[in-house]
């Protein structure tokens, strides 16, 4: 692990293997961190934060300078992290290669931008004073993030809560501490001062919790399931910590009649089976208007059935490896309770026949129709390709359909009318609504959800905020004060 500026292996001496999900195979072999780990973690973040060097917003320019450089470090890397990636998450090299790394790279580019433009406003009062706002770091982030896209997701926190002076403790998933520990290499060469970047590589129940709980931590950032959410902010109450939570959904891809259908279904594949359906944003509720239903689907079913189901280092490969065992047994279970509750499958519902794919978590990419809005596999996140398609008949039957969920995370829309478009996207209780288009993130724009979707936002402006706090000084301009005590 790479804590105070050093690689160590974790005080208890464990350790845990990384395998990669599509055949077995040990990717790495990395200390297994326990609640002792945490806190010489957090103590190491502490001790740089408060030495004021990394913090202080005298330091702004230089703390961009850094920022782009670890930003060209990830473009000159982007093979081989993308190689690394995609054997511990099991998501095809085609998404890894092509976006995730590159995106990465692209949120500490951004955050480099902003980094010495973070500041207060002046406040007009209508006394002979002079009030202003500061904005300053908030200290100790601990950040955990899931395996599904691991680097790219490590970058959405660190990158703002760096360039707004604070120092990290970072706890990968389980499944995917690669990537995390390849960009502490990189801090490490470009001389990031010690303690302002840690790593701490474990499982949730230990090492989470522990970083969850610590006095010394001043906020958690975390992305995850809605449950694990849940547990977070409890711990985190605790102590009164800052949270941003970036939770599950259920995401709503509205289909209306008068949409480009060859876009739309296009979109709609991407939203539905991008990276397996390991996606909190996936587009797994199509809703389609009744007068394009059988176009639709027709042309849906023909190019779900091309997709390639093959090791995630295949260049041909659309749908990788699911990451465990655990996730594709869950996977099975709401597939035969859709079943069970009187869903009717057109294609998939089971793992691939090919041999070359028996030592891997395959799922071939499912599809389900007849199915009543409430059921299960309509209403719970199941982070798999399997998507349920559910007929409509005008933007209000969408709207509502859309928004019975307890999610509020993305969704999207596919129409022609741009006023249809924007009707929907005021209706839509949703924190991303795409016009259009679908799984679109940019670091330029906020990210984040509604309701059981979580709170706080990556992304933009809004995300490197929320890593600071507001001071407000008075400066009196008075000479003569009347005092109440004197």
């Amino acid at each position: 692990m790479y804590i105070g500026g050093e690689w160590t292996p974790a005080a208890g001496g464990r350790r845990m293997e990384v395998i990669c999900p599509a055949d077995g195979v040990v990717v790495a072999v990395v200390p297994e961190a326990d609640r002792e780990d945490v806190q010489l973690a957090v103590a190491a973040a502490r001790a740089a934060f408060d030495a004021d060097d990394w913090s202080s917003h005298l330091n702004a320019h230089a703390r961009a300078r850094l920022l782009r450089q670890v930003s060209a470090a990830i473009r000159e890397d982007v093979d081989r992290l993308a190689e690394l990636e995609s054997l511990s998450s099991g998501k095809p090299i085609m998404e890894t290669s092509v976006i995730d790394i590159h995106l990465a790279a692209d949120c500490f580019e951004y955050y480099a931008d902003l980094a010495a433009h973070i500041g207060g406003r002046q406040v007009p009062l209508a006394q002979q004073a002079l009030d202003f706002t500061l904005r300053e770091p908030l200290g100790v982030i601990g950040m955990i993030v899931p395996f599904n896209f691991p680097l790219l997701l490590a970058a959405f926190k660190v990158a703002p809560a760096l360039a707004a002076g604070n120092t990290v403790v970072l706890k990968p998933s389980e499944y995917t501490p690669v990537t995390a520990l390849e960009l502490a290499k990189v801090c490490e060469r470009l001389g990031l001062p010690a303690g302002v970047f840690n790593v701490v590589t474990g499982y949730g129940k230990t090492a989470g919790e522990a970083l969850a709980t610590h006095d010394a931590v001043d906020k958690i950032s975390f992305t995850g399931s809605s449950a694990t959410g849940r547990r977070i902010m409890e711990l985190a109450a605790r102590t009164l910590k800052k949270i941003t939570l970036e939770l599950g959904g259920k995401g709503p891809n509205i289909v209306f009649a008068d949409c480009d259908l060859t876009q739309a279904v296009s979109g709609v594949l991407t939203g539905a089976f991008m990276n397996q359906g390991e996606v909190c944003i996936a587009g797994t509720r199509i809703l389609v208007e009744r007068a394009v239903w059988d176009d639709f689907m027709t042309a849906f079913l023909e190019r779900t059935a091309k997709l390639k189901i093959g090791h995630p280092l295949a260049w041909d490969t659309n749908v990788g490896s699911l990451i465990s065992r655990q996730q594709l047994e869950k996977v099975e279970y709401f597939v035969n309770r859709g079943i069970e509750q009187g869903g009717r499958l057109l294609c998939g519902g089971k793992r691939p026949d090919s041999a070359e794919l028996a030592g891997g978590f395959f799922y071939e990419p499912t599809v389900f129709v007849d199915v009543s809005p409430d059921a299960d596999i309509c209403q719970e996140e199941i982070f798999g390709p399997v998507v349920v398609v559910l007929p409509f008949a005008g933007e209000e039957e969408a709207a509502a359909l859309a928004n019975r969920s307890q999610y509020g995370l993305a969704g999207g829309v596919w129409t022609t009318d741009i006023k249809k478009g924007l009707r929907m996207a005021r209706r839509l209780k949703l924190g991303t609504v795409w016009v259009n288009n679908y799984n679109l993130l940019r670091v330029e724009a906020p990210f984040g959800g509604f309701r059981q979707s979580g709170m706080g936002r990556e992304l933009g402006v809004e995300a490197l905020l929320d890593y600071t706090q507001v001071k407000n000084v008075y400066v009196e301009l008075e000479d003569e004060i009347l005092y109440l005590y004197e």
